[in-house]
């Protein structure tokens, strides 16, 4: 996708979203904006390993 669609279709998201969940939509967009690129991705990766590893993990804290 090029970044005009990009845009679009986030502003198309964003237009269906419930006016309750804006803010942490916006609050979530800063955080995004305030941090560097691999800070970003490591906080991306490291959510999808705990999530692929989710049910092994709950094994091994029991």
């Amino acid at each position: 996708m090029t970044h005009s669609e990009l845009k679009y279709e986030i502003q198309q998201v964003i237009d269906n979203v419930p006016d309750s969940v804006l803010q942490e939509v916006l609050n979530y967009l800063k955080v995004v904006q305030a941090n560097p690129v691999d800070k970003i991705m490591l906080s991306k990766n490291m959510k999808r390993i705990l999530s692929e590893y989710k049910e092994l993990l709950e094994k091994l804290a029991q």
